[in-house]
């Protein structure tokens, strides 16, 4: 949750980044997608790397270069720093994503194994929302919110870097060799028909999260004409705060059943964010955010306990570190072309294209959900994933 906090910090502070060094919207993008840069990085050379040595000394390393980069954070000085830190971060965060996520499904109760899955999706949309709400409240309040948040997640990471160091440890399913670390992405032939049915899903929820934090803070001062300095703050968390619903409430069913009614709320929701843009309603983006984060959360949660139930303890780190690279491209590079198209199609026009690709995604994901959970047997374990 810490980690993902520290991911959606910085994006209510951009426009303020923006003012106080003449930054454009493009710029920020890439400031945005150099995270992303560092993140696959990180996932294809040691996304596998606690399956050889552990989760923990891995999950305390993370950690510690998590501390680094909000050390950056604290001190830049200008957009250099903020690109380094950035990419520092990306590393820290794709190092610790899969020992996470594996960790957290090597410990879920027998009789519970969603949990791990559950926790994992949850956590990341809890610590998303609380970064980028905090963060914005900070932004009303004060000039240097930087000078704040960073420090305190600074001494946080070491603190957690110390405690991680006593959770129960899972011995390692895997000797480490130096071939390790060769960058790769394997999904086990086992697994690869629920990978790739899950895909569809995971690319349209990560796509809208990557609309709202590369944009959104910029869509809501200048499209829908908001002045309210922690409304772009606000909007990321009313995002990730529906997510963690849609989290929670995907177990009360099946994985398949998650999956499809979040891809349709997903659509419905990037239809509403379209006719927010359009007639400029804050009331009706908040709604559409709302209902676009209740799908993103469903899906997420339904594709990660669909593939999760399929995996092995051997090759677990590295089947979700390729679902992490599937959902960081897809967080990244729809951001990236539309920071690009802004300065000469205009936010409004960028934005309306942003929400018909990720409603286009939804509805095709909503479609492969529904041919797939009507052609499922009964008994198979794949429809009944829990």
């Amino acid at each position: 949750m810490v980690m993902m906090a520290t991911a959606s910090a910085p994006s209510p502070i951009y426009p303020l980044y923006r003012e106080r060094w003449g930054l454009s919207v493009t710029m920020l993008t890439v400031v945005f997608a150099v995270y992303v840069v560092g993140l696959l990085g990180a996932l294809l050379m040691v996304g596998s790397l606690s399956d050889h040595l552990g989760r923990r000394p891995v999950l305390a390393a993370a950690l510690l270069v998590a501390a680094v980069s909000t050390a950056i954070f604290w001190t830049a000085e200008g957009i250099v720093s903020l690109l380094i830190a950035r990419v520092v971060q990306g590393i820290a965060t794709g190092t610790a994503t899969s020992a996470l996520a594996a960790g957290l499904v090597d410990l879920s109760p027998e009789r519970r194994p969603q949990l791990g899955p559950t926790m994992t999706a949850v956590g990341t949309s809890i610590g998303m929302a609380t970064g980028a709400g905090v963060v914005g409240l900070l932004v009303q309040s004060t000039s240097r919110p930087d000078a704040y948040v960073f420090p305190v997640l600074t001494l946080t990471f070491v603190v957690l870097a110390a405690v991680i160091l006593r959770i129960p440890e899972i011995p390692a399913s895997q000797a480490f060799r130096l071939a390790s670390l060769r960058p790769r992405v394997r999904v086990p032939r086992e697994v690869r028909p629920a990978f790739l049915a899950a895909v569809p899903a995971l690319v349209a929820g990560w796509a809208v999260t990557g609309l709202f934090l590369s944009l959104t803070p910029s869509l809501v001062s200048n499209v829908l004409q908001v002045r309210f300095g922690a409304a772009g703050g606000l909007s990321i968390a009313a995002l990730f705060l529906a997510n963690s619903v849609g989290g929670f409430c995907s177990v009360r069913h099946t994985a398949r059943f998650a999956t499809l009614l979040g891809a349709v709320l997903l659509t419905l929701g990037a239809f509403g964010l379209a006719v927010a843009i359009a007639v400029a309603s804050p009331a009706v983006y908040v709604g559409g955010s709302v209902v676009a984060g209740l799908g993103v959360g469903l899906t997420f949660n339904g594709s990660l306990r669909v593939i999760s139930a399929v995996t092995t303890a051997k090759s677990r780190s590295e089947v979700f570190s390729a679902v992490y690279v599937i959902s960081y491209a897809a967080l990244s590079l729809p951001s990236l072309a539309a920071g690009v198209a802004a300065p000469s199609w205009g936010l409004r026009t960028t934005g309306y294209l942003y929400v018909g690709f990720v409603g286009a995604l939804a509805l095709g994901a909503a479609l492969h959900a529904g041919r797939s959970r009507a052609h499922r047997p009964m008994g198979d374990p794949m429809r009944t994933a829990r």
